[in-house]
């Protein structure tokens, strides 16, 4: 990205993590929850859009236990499975959205630290933060609370992007200005609400990675 375009100096970077840090694979929960169940994936993708349990978990409506409730009241009772799916098996399942997360994607991001105040934004769930820390300590590298200066989990606050609400919140919490900090998304309705704001806001697509779009950073 270039920041001559700007009148204020480049001070804060926000980011996204899925496809934006790590890699995902949205159909594959789905996916993996209709293999568990015996069920066509259409069925099960019909079953979490009506019962809307995913949005409230990751606006912090519902704990961990209540996900994992409602995927076996919705799932689970329409298979002739023998045992109750333990809580493991349901979160393997969801994790199954998170691919191979890069290493040099964690080292430019280690590297821009000493430079610019680093955030991370992201629509999240608990059980998928902890498989993220999990993967990033196996590899030996930080986790994401301490590669960031602070991080911004929407069941934490309980709030989702793209709602302007989200984006001011971090302004605030974080001390920062909109004309000095730049937000990577992959998700053009997120990247338009921060733009509203006067963030510089950076769509991430593919073929590029958000390494390609750090490189002038």
């Amino acid at each position: 990205m270039t920041t001559d375009q700007y009148a204020a100096p480049l001070k804060n970077l926000i980011f996204d993590l899925g496809d934006v840090i790590i890699p995902i694979d949205l159909t594959a929960p789905v996916r993996n929850f209709a293999m568990l169940a015996n069920l066509p994936e259409d069925e099960v993708r019909a079953l979490w859009q009506q019962h809307n349990f995913i949005n409230h978990y990751e606006t912090g409506l519902i704990d961990d236990k209540a996900f994992r409730d409602h995927v076996r009241k919705v799932l689970y009772q329409r298979t002739d499975a023998p045992d109750r799916w333990a809580d493991e098996v349901i979160d393997t399942a969801w994790n199954t959205v998170l691919l191979d997360l890069p290493i040099e994607r964690i080292e430019r991001i280690k590297l821009l630290k000493q430079n610019y105040r680093l955030f991370l934004l992201s629509n999240t769930s608990p059980i998928h933060i902890r498989q993220v820390n999990q993967v990033l300590t196996e590899l030996g590298q930080p986790t994401l609370e301490e590669l960031f200066e602070r991080v911004f989990y929407s069941y934490e606050v309980r709030m989702a992007k793209p709602s302007p609400d989200i984006y001011h919140h971090v302004l605030a919490e974080a001390g920062i200005v909109a004309d000095e900090t730049a937000f990577f998304d992959d998700n053009e309705a997120n990247i338009r609400a921060a733009a509203a704001l006067g963030i510089r806001a950076v769509h991430v697509q593919p073929p590029k990675t958000i390494l390609d779009y750090l490189e002038n950073l």
